[in-house]
């Protein structure tokens, strides 16, 4: 950074003091350029790292499965880039391009984690502008060929940043708005701080292939007061970094995808990431501002963070690779797709109904659960540069009981896979570690698919049938640890049925 001042200036002093770290790169200042040199010995100012609150650690959580083996990495100063580099100590092959770091680094890079390997531009090479820390970090750059100094004009280049693949930008924000809008420079019109390299980084890591752009941020600020989600920007606040720009907004509690969406679907995904005590009010200033519909129902009262440890991937036959993660509320347009893709007499299995189209406030239910008392887990493959669903399992418990009722659906032309069993021993592991005793589940007595499927689940089953309808029951106690294979004609029937 100095550098580039040096080269601008018409005046130049430089303070001669030995404790400085010599720092390697792009970074070099000929003693010819410099008008006056005063020597100096204090020492250089540090700035140990802060202990992660609560809130960063989860924000972490989430971050780090965002993160994918081989990434280059941008992050700043503070308790969340700290939690979040330490979260990544199981990651592969990172590597580092940002505009400052801190000794949060050092971990990474003594246990191998962060080794630049993979790096597109600079492969092996720490790319940074400026680091501010502790006097292990100073000792630890000093000299270090791994660091590789650049004036900002260099590392906070769009296009630059755009050349590593798998860029992740991880910045914070003090304000963000229902549609997306960042503010990390100021209060409303008092001003904070400097926007900084954010709006650079956030649009590098747009460019980048397999880019990630995340902003990070707690719920609530002024000792959780004020929501830092909020309907509106406070009067005055600037836009650092517009909606447009934006992949992903974390919380501690969860992601919110904004990439691609509609303005009803970012508003959902980031009223379900705001604080609890502040949803309802966000969701009613949604109503009233028409970014949602006007009848959209309401989170639950006890919704659980996002739970994103579910989230799993499974490869069956033919090579075809099935993600599976707990459904959001802003899966309603996915559902919707999928409904339409049914054939008449699959939903009339799954709904005991011949319904022609699937009621908004119905889909709304079916995608806004609890994670707790409700739980729906589904199955998407890539389709048309986005995820398509092939695959719903769900379950409602009963308090009373502990028993839950389930309900399965898979998408015609994925059946006969094993896709409906994978998902429903998944649904029944979550099910089991939120205390529910048994599933139950009425089938059509002449859907045979769905029937078989769950005497192949489990052991023993209770079957009664009355007025057509199969009841079926078991404990998850009896829960097979391996599928029993039955014939290919009993798996080539319909597997659906209705909660």
């Amino acid at each position: 950074m100095v550098k580039s001042v040096v080269e601008s200036a018409d005046l130049v002093i430089a303070e001669i003091n030995p404790n400085m770290p010599r720092t390697l790169g792009d970074s070099f200042v000929h003693v010819r350029d410099l008008d006056v040199m005063v020597e100096g010995r204090l020492p250089v100012l540090e700035h140990p790292t802060e202990e992660p609150s609560q809130e960063a650690l989860q924000i972490a959580e989430f971050i780090e499965t965002l993160v994918p083996d081989g990434a280059t990495l941008q992050t700043g100063i503070g308790s969340i880039p700290s939690a979040v580099l330490a979260a990544l100590r199981d990651k592969k092959n990172l590597g580092m391009h940002t505009e400052m770091l801190t000794e949060a680094v050092l971990p990474l890079i003594e246990s191998g984690a962060l080794n630049g390997r993979l790096k597109t531009l600079l492969p092996g090479k720490i790319v940074t502008s400026f680091c501010f820390g502790n006097r292990r970090l100073y000792d630890y750059i000093h000299d270090n060929p791994a660091f590789e100094f650049r004036p900002t004009e260099f590392t906070n280049d769009p296009f630059q940043i755009a050349r590593n693949n798998r860029m992740v930008a991880i910045s914070s924000a003090l304000e963000i708005d229902l549609t997306g809008q960042i503010c990390a420079d100021s209060l409303g019109d008092r001003f904070y701080s400097g926007f900084g390299g954010q709006t650079d980084f956030m649009r590098g890591a747009a460019r980048s292939q397999g880019g990630k752009a995340i902003i990070a941020l707690p719920s609530t600020g002024r000792q959780g007061t004020v929501s830092r989600i909020s309907g509106r920007l406070l009067v005055g606040a600037g836009v650092v970094t517009t909606r447009a720009d934006i992949h992903y907004v974390v919380t501690e509690f969860g992601i919110a995808h904004l990439r691609g969406k509609t303005v009803r679907e970012r508003a959902l995904a980031l009223i379900h990431i705001a604080h609890p005590q502040f949803r309802e009010a966000l969701l009613k200033e949604a109503r009233d501002r028409h970014l949602v519909a006007p009848n959209q129902i309401a989170l639950p009262a006890g919704l659980r963070p996002y739970p994103r440890k579910h989230e799993t991937s499974h490869e069956f036959g033919g090579g075809l690779r099935v993600d599976f993660r707990p459904i959001q509320p802003t899966d309603e347009r996915h559902l919707k797709e999928l409904f339409y893709a049914h054939s008449p007499s699959t939903i009339y299995q799954r709904y005991f109904s011949r319904l022609q189209s699937l009621p908004a406030e119905l889909a709304q239910r079916l995608v806004t659960l609890d994670y707790h008392d409700g739980m729906a887990l589904v199955g998407l493959i890539p389709a048309g540069g986005e995820q398509q669903f092939v695959a719903v399992a769900r379950y409602h418990r009963n308090p009373a009981t502990q028993w839950a009722e389930i309900g399965i659906v898979v998408r015609e032309g994925y059946r006969r896979r094993e896709i409906g069993d994978s998902l429903l021993r998944r649904l029944a592991e979550v099910a089991r570690e939120q205390g529910i005793l048994g599933f139950h589940a009425d089938v059509l007595a002449e859907n045979s698919g769905m029937l078989t499927l769950l005497r192949r689940l489990a052991d023993p089953v209770e079957v009664t049938t009355h007025a057509g309808v199969t009841t079926v029951r078991f404990p998850l106690s009896a829960l097979r640890l391996s599928p029993v294979r039955e014939s290919q004609q009993d798996l080539g029937h319909d597997c659906n049925n209705a909660v």
